[in-house]
């Protein structure tokens, strides 16, 4: 048990609405090899796809799994609630559907995605059954600012205390802590995402075009609620190269075909300077967190 400041922390409300899938006038998205056709993206509700299921090989490009949402309330021409929905919401959240006919059913949430700016939810298949797009969830937001008081040089965000409390973390001899993942990943193919000026909402994507580099780290299995540790990375404040440093994050969406893009990483944890080691624990994964008591 790794000591926190989860008693400072606040919690608060954030809501969301239900979003629907999009389509462009164009609806054809081009692989790197030139091969146009049309595919299921972001949004909705998607019925067959949650966390623990395969991140790769759909016919899909960015899916969602569960339910998507975002917050269109528009404050004065600005997209506040939106952000803050977005900023405040950690992995391990209760979300709790507010209106509609699954109104009282209770979730957690499992990630965010930039770009489209939705906030990732998990629900049971009986609860997915009875969701509407348009239905409000409101999401009990805890986790912003924790930090671990014995370890103050790691960066976290993205993740609710109560989850943190439940991963086999683990501090060594040397005084570095050992996290378990699923899977490490290079750097050099992170893809979309690179730069953002901070790491509390959205998410980067593994590209995953270079079949030697896709054998060699064993990244076809991939799952959706997989911690993955980011090699020669940091995310302390921005999402950069760095020799020697380490980010945890979770995969929140699926595969893509678009050049730059693959499934995608919400940061939770990241060390400048080697803090962090990981150490491979294929049950990393937000399914078998979620289950414990």
């Amino acid at each position: 048990m790794m000591n926190t400041n989860k008693k400072q922390l606040v919690c608060q409300s954030v809501i969301g609405e239900i979003t629907s899938p999009l389509g462009g006038v164009n609806p054809y998205r081009v692989t790197p090899e030139g091969r146009p056709d049309i595919y299921p993206g972001v949004g909705g509700i998607t019925y067959n796809l949650r966390i623990g299921d395969g991140a790769c090989g759909l016919f899909a490009d960015h899916v969602e799994p569960g339910v998507s949402i975002s917050n269109f309330t528009k404050m004065g021409g600005q997209d506040g609630p939106n952000r803050a929905l977005n900023l405040f919401s950690c992995a391990g959240n209760q979300a709790k559907v507010v209106t509609g006919d699954a109104k009282g059913s209770i979730g957690k949430v499992t990630g965010k995605h930039g770009g489209i700016e939705h906030v990732l939810l998990d629900f049971s298949p009986k609860v997915l059954e009875k969701l509407v797009i348009g239905d409000k969830i409101q999401i009990k937001a805890f986790g912003c600012g924790l930090q671990m008081t014995d370890f103050p040089e790691i960066r976290i965000c993205n993740i609710d205390p109560d989850l943190l409390a439940k991963i086999p973390i683990q501090q060594l001899k040397n005084g570095k802590l050992e996290f378990p993942v699923t899977h490490t990943i290079p750097a050099k193919i992170m893809g979309s995402g690179i730069g953002s000026m901070h790491s509390h909402s959205g998410d980067y994507d593994i590209q995953l075009f270079d079949k030697p580099t896709v054998q060699e780290f064993g990244l076809d299995d991939l799952k959706l609620g997989d911690f993955v540790a980011i090699t020669d990375a940091d995310a302390s404040y921005g999402r950069i190269y760095k020799t020697g440093g380490l980010v945890i994050g979770i995969v929140v969406h699926s595969d893509c075909v678009l050049a730059g893009h693959g499934p995608g990483v919400m940061v939770v944890m990241s060390s400048k300077d080697g803090q962090i080691v990981s150490k491979i624990n294929k049950r990393a994964n937000l399914k078998h967190y979620f289950a414990k008591k």
